[in-house]
């Protein structure tokens, strides 16, 4: 049997049921605006990352990796106000192997035990507490100049934890131009928390350039 010369047709037009057409084209359209809408989405999270991934490198060696000090014999040791993370007991011990003659902790707190029994406590040593005045570091950068020119020190031992060193140092330096001496308490820090210092210590950041002490 010769099938030579027949020719198939396809017929492309629409046939009943009526609109199977037009909603395979529609179908189709979604599936395309779809595909792109996600492609849109993918490269917006991936240049996201970047940019957080970017930030977190150039900000590793301030908030992660700051510059701290050696312990060396100073005026007066100097506690900033945060969590209870060691800094305190930190403050205690090296005026204990003597390297200051007095311990002075700001005390931002409403209610601390730990602070009040410090701060009332008996030691070889003298140990005050402040109420800074903002209770930002700026307000703890102002007790120190003031109690730094009242009593004529010239080095003091600051002590805080890990992502709050830079900063310190930045605006203490603003408030009194004597050596300061930045120790860190080296508290455990979760990667939530840190996630939150990030932000918050590059928000205080920029706030703090443009303020004075």
């Amino acid at each position: 049997m010769s099938f030579e010369g027949t020719r198939t047709t396809v017929n492309r037009s629409c046939t009943p049921p009526a609109g199977w057409c037009h909603s395979t084209e529609t179908t189709g359209q979604q599936h395309i605006y779809d595909r792109r809408v996600r492609k849109r989405w993918v490269r917006g999270a991936a240049g996201v990352l970047v940019v957080l991934a970017v930030a977190v490198a150039a900000l590793w060696p301030v908030y992660v990796r700051p510059r701290t000090d050696r312990p060396q014999p100073a005026d007066a040791i100097v506690v900033l106000g945060g969590a209870h993370d060691g800094r305190e007991e930190l403050a205690l011990r090296l005026a204990r192997d003597g390297y200051a003659p007095q311990v002075v902790f700001s005390d931002p707190y409403e209610h601390s035990p730990l602070i009040n029994r410090i701060c009332h406590g008996g030691y070889s040593f003298r140990v005050s507490c402040f109420d800074p005045d903002p209770r930002t570091t700026r307000g703890e950068g102002r007790e120190l100049a003031a109690r730094a020119e009242a009593e004529g020190w010239h080095r003091v031992i600051v002590v805080t934890f890990t992502p709050h060193i830079s900063r310190a140092r930045y605006i203490l330096g603003k408030c009194w131009s004597g050596e300061i001496l930045l120790l860190d308490a080296r508290p455990s820090i979760g990667i939530g928390r840190w996630a939150y210092q990030y932000l918050y210590q590059t928000a205080a950041y920029v706030e703090a350039a443009f303020e004075n002490c």
